[in-house]
Order: C-alpha cells, then structure tokens, then sequence
C-alpha cells in the first residue's frame, strides 16, 4: 500500500478589530538608522512588549510595597547601605 501526504490548510479569520492608542517615542540617531534597515523586524511588536514586562514589574513592586511601613527617606537610606556593602565585597 502507498503511502499519502496529506496537507491541511487552516486558516483563522479574526472578526473583532482591536483599535490601540498610538505612542511616539523619542530614540538616538543611530537607533534609528539601524531600527530602519532592518524594517523587517515588528519594532512595534518588540516596544509593546519591552512596555507590558516593565509594566508587570512595576504591578509587582508595587503589590509587594502597598503595606511597606518605610518611608522614601528609609528606603534611600537601605539603598545606599545595601550598594555600600556590594561596593566592599566586589572590590576586594
């Protein structure tokens, strides 16, 4: 018996349009001559996403702080002592 192939097409068909609000950003020179030969890349699609992981980072930090007690004035003050002590063990 001969074996077949068989090819199976499927195509998916979107019926709701999704209007987004559009964003203009500000990049060097030189990001843009190289974000413009290689047009071939989504750059849109690459932003979109760079956007919604910080966002998801932000949301986080910012669920893990809501019952923080410390003040600006405390955290500033953690954050140089913190750098202080990784300046110490990296430099030795």
């Amino acid at each position: 018996m001969e074996k077949q192939k068989i090819f199976i097409c499927a195509y998916t068909y979107h019926t709701e349009v999704v209007f987004m609000p559009n964003m203009t950003l500000s990049i060097p020179k030189e990001l843009h001559e190289f974000v413009k030969k290689h047009n071939e890349i989504n750059w849109s699609e690459i932003a979109r996403r760079a956007m919604a992981e910080q966002a998801r980072k932000i949301e986080l930090m910012e669920k893990l702080t809501e019952n923080s007690k410390l003040t600006k004035k405390d955290v500033m003050k953690l954050d140089r002592e913190i750098k202080k002590n990784l300046m110490k063990r990296y430099n030795q």
